[in-house]
């Protein structure tokens, strides 16, 4: 049960915040094989200028940034998670949003650092 956090200018979220819910929801039950039903998201927007950047970090031309934080449960080898960075991708370029300006990270921790609802015993 990944929870995923996306930042973006508010502008962005209100003509394409569902289609971008839906391509990472779409890349992470496709690259990790994830329950489809494990859909847990955050959107935080911004006004133009709260989302600071440098636009050629990393050799890139970034317009504006897009950023994706997907806590989960270490259980995922790298080549997965690259897989996984991939999907992203692709799915949210398939909405015009370029590879450029995404910003992806990952956080873990362990089974026993969720509660999601239900009691353990």
């Amino acid at each position: 049960m990944p929870l995923v956090q996306i930042d973006l200018e508010r502008s962005l979220a209100e003509r394409l915040g569902e289609q971008i819910s839906e391509g990472i929801h779409q890349a992470l039950v496709d690259a990790l094989g994830m329950d489809p039903a494990d859909k847990f998201q955050i959107f935080r927007t911004h006004a133009p200028g709260e989302i600071v950047f440098d636009p050629t970090y990393n050799g890139v031309d970034r317009q504006s940034l897009v950023s994706v934080q997907i806590q989960m449960v270490h259980m995922y080898d790298v080549t997965t998670k690259w897989a996984m960075f991939d999907q992203i991708a692709k799915q949210l370029e398939a909405i015009g949003i370029r590879n450029d300006d995404l910003l992806i990270s990952i956080v873990e921790n362990g089974f026993e650092d969720w509660y999601a609802g239900k009691s353990r015993t």
